[in-house]
């Protein structure tokens, strides 16, 4: 009589254990769908609609093609095969169709190349390696700057991930957490948040090529112009650099030369406070968005501070538009946002409503007319 190992009736009754819940999630999709599905759009209707969810990135596999073997792993045993997923995101940065996260889990920059179906992840190893990634930027020049947060430095690569070089040292940064480029690609703005025991809560500019020190703004304190706890740093076309004063419940904007420009925010639960200011970026327009990690959304300013929006819930699940710790939020050059949460472990991508989905680098119409 021939006799199955364990091992292959347990392989056998996942099989037939998975074909059953699929042909029954099968039958519940064909009575569930009926027509057309519905965009997810924000504002919601009757408003008229400015940005439509668009997609999550959580693995590899949301942009490589997935091979006939990891496809009978998934459905023999539901892992994700030979995926790279997500650990712990924190930073997003988006240029040219191309998605950058950091991991503090992993150590390392997760690249979705979403038009070329590409995946990559590098600063693992070498001059390059990192410990503690948080923020991230990319120059107009295509160079990638990622804050190491424990590593106390700046790191420097390009697009592809290869290393360039490395700025700032434990003698001037104590935990830098966000980094943004200016407009031409020449100057790097540091935010180095301190801890609750020293005053040294900074906003430093450095020389993006050379890593020289050029000006060090700020210290600890609540006036304007003083840091507590600042987390994210970003700048607009014009030049003009917005911080994330979490601690001080607010967002601080600078001219390029350091002098403050304006300040705006306070401490609530309604709509235009803030609550636990995380990530922050800009848009085309000039538009300030705000991560708030405890309302679970991002809010949208004007350039005048007026709340415009928001985006985004508290929510279980981790669907489209639901954040339990969002964190980092990017904007491209085509106005996509890039919102990342840390306990879904995902990076949900919305579209400017205005936009059809294959227009724009993120949709490959970049790709097309090359080709043309």
């Amino acid at each position: 009589m021939f006799h199955l190992s364990h091992e292959i009736k347990n392989t056998l009754y996942r099989f037939l254990l998975m074909g059953g819940v699929a042909l029954a999630l099968a039958g519940c999709a064909s009575e569930e769908i009926k027509g057309p599905k519905r965009e997810l759009v924000f504002p919601p209707p009757p408003e008229e609609p400015r940005l439509t969810f668009e997609r999550t990135l959580r693995s590899s596999f949301d942009v490589k093609e997935i091979s006939a073997a990891d496809k009978l792993r998934q459905f023999a045993t539901g892992t994700m095969g030979t995926a790279t997923a997500l650990g712990k995101p924190y930073g997003v940065a988006a240029h040219k169709g191309r998605v950058y996260v950091t991991d503090t889990v992993k150590r390392a920059i997760l690249m979705f190349d979403v038009p070329g179906k590409d995946f990559k992840i590098f600063g693992t190893e070498g001059p390059g390696a990192l410990r503690k990634p948080i923020g991230i930027a990319v120059s107009s020049q295509d160079e990638v700057f990622v804050a190491d947060n424990s590593g106390k430095r700046i790191v420097v690569f390009d697009r592809d991930g290869e290393f360039l070089r490395a700025f700032g040292d434990r003698t001037i940064l104590k935990r830098p957490s966000g980094v943004a480029v200016s407009p031409d690609g020449n100057t790097a703005y540091v935010i180095d948040t301190g801890g609750i025991d020293t005053q040294e809560h900074h906003l430093y500019i450095f020389d993006a090529k050379t890593g020289k020190l050029k000006q060090t703004v700020g210290t600890r304190g609540t006036q304007e112009g003083e840091f507590n706890l600042a987390l994210q740093v970003t700048t607009d076309s014009e030049g003009t650099i917005y911080v994330t004063d979490t601690g001080n419940f607010r967002v601080q904007a600078f001219n390029p030369d350091g002098s403050l420009k304006f300040a705006f925010g306070n401490v609530g639960r309604k709509s235009g406070n803030f609550s636990r200011p995380k990530g922050i970026a800009t848009d085309s327009d000039g538009n300030i968005y705000v991560v708030d990690a405890a309302f679970g959304n991002f809010q949208i300013f004007d350039n005048k501070a007026r709340l415009l929006m928001f985006v985004g819930r508290r929510g279980n699940g981790g669907g489209p538009g639901v954040y339990l710790l969002p964190a980092g939020i990017a904007v491209d050059e085509d106005d996509r946002v890039y919102m990342v949460d840390q306990f879904y472990r995902k990076v949900d991508i919305f579209r400017p409503s205005r936009l059809r989905p294959d227009q724009g680098y993120l949709g490959g119409e970049h790709l097309t007319k090359n080709k043309q």
